[in-house]
C-alpha cells in the first residue's frame, strides 16, 4: 500500500510542476486559475470518470459506489489542491484506498485513463 501511494504522491507533484512551468505573468496566478478553474476541473473529472467506467480492468472498484459523490469530492479535492476556493471534506487518500484490494496493475489502468483526459484537454 505504501508503494502505492508513494506512487501518487510523484505523479501527483510532476503534474503540478509541469503545469506551473510557464511564464513568468502566468506564475503570478494560482495553478486553479491557469488550469482554467472549477469549470475546467469539472470537465476533465468528468472525462476521466468516463473512461474509469468504460475500463473492465477496474470499474469493478467504482461499480458500487455513488459515482456523483466521488467526481464531486475529486472536484474538490484537485481545487483546493490547486489553490482554489473549494474545500476537500473527504478522507484522506490512505483512509479512503485501505482494504480496497488495489493492485498495481489497477493503478497503472487508472493513470493511463487520468493520462488519456490530461491529454484530451491539453494539461501540461
Amino acid at each position: 500500500m505504501r508503494n502505492w501511494i508513494q506512487k501518487v504522491a510523484t505523479i501527483c507533484v510532476v503534474m503540478l510542476l509541469g503545469a506551473c512551468a510557464s511564464s513568468d505573468a502566468k506564475k503570478l496566478r494560482p495553478l486553479y486559475q491557469r488550469l482554467g478553474g472549477k469549470g475546467a476541473l469539472v470537465a476533465v473529472v468528468d472525462d476521466f470518470t468516463a473512461r474509469v467506467m468504460a475500463d473492465a480492468r477496474i470499474s469493478h472498484h467504482f461499480a458500487t459506489g455513488n459515482l456523483g459523490r466521488f467526481k464531486s469530492q475529486l472536484v474538490d479535492q484537485l481545487c483546493e489542491a490547486t489553490a482554489g476556493p473549494c474545500k476537500y471534506k473527504g478522507q484522506d487518500m490512505r483512509a479512503a484506498h485501505l482494504g480496497r484490494g488495489i493492485t498495481g496493475a489497477d493503478f497503472d489502468a487508472l493513470l493511463e485513463n487520468l493520462v488519456g483526459s490530461l491529454d484530451r484537454f491539453r494539461v501540461p
